[in-house]
């Protein structure tokens, strides 16, 4: 059985690669650990909150998983909430965390 921090990088790996082909960025340069450019900052910002809203992972464990800190999850999850009163983004961001939710239990079924 594979160990909780594995699956968790998974689904981090999951929200990313989702948020990437949507954004149509690659989702390893995504993960980086250096800050990146605006594009990508916010890439990393939407995938850490559809890990911790769309999956239900606590602020520590997405921290874990995407090897930042957990108040940068925090702030990530607020800036991306923040944003959600726009419609349009709001739509795509359901969008998203709808495709995250349906396949995220699949794979975790297969491992």
């Amino acid at each position: 059985m594979a160990s909780q921090h594995r699956i968790d990088k998974n689904n981090a790996y999951l929200a990313t690669s989702l948020v990437g082909y949507a954004l149509e960025l690659k989702a390893e340069k995504i993960l980086l650990p250096e800050r990146g450019s605006r594009e990508m900052v916010r890439a990393r910002q939407v995938a850490m909150y559809l890990t911790h809203v769309g999956l239900g992972m606590s602020l520590s464990r997405v921290a874990a998983a995407f090897e930042r800190d957990s108040s940068t999850v925090a702030h990530a999850c607020h800036r991306i909430e923040e944003m959600r009163d726009e419609s349009a983004f709001d739509l795509w961001l359901d969008a998203l965390e709808q495709g995250l939710s349906t396949v995220a239990p699949l794979l975790s079924q297969a491992a």
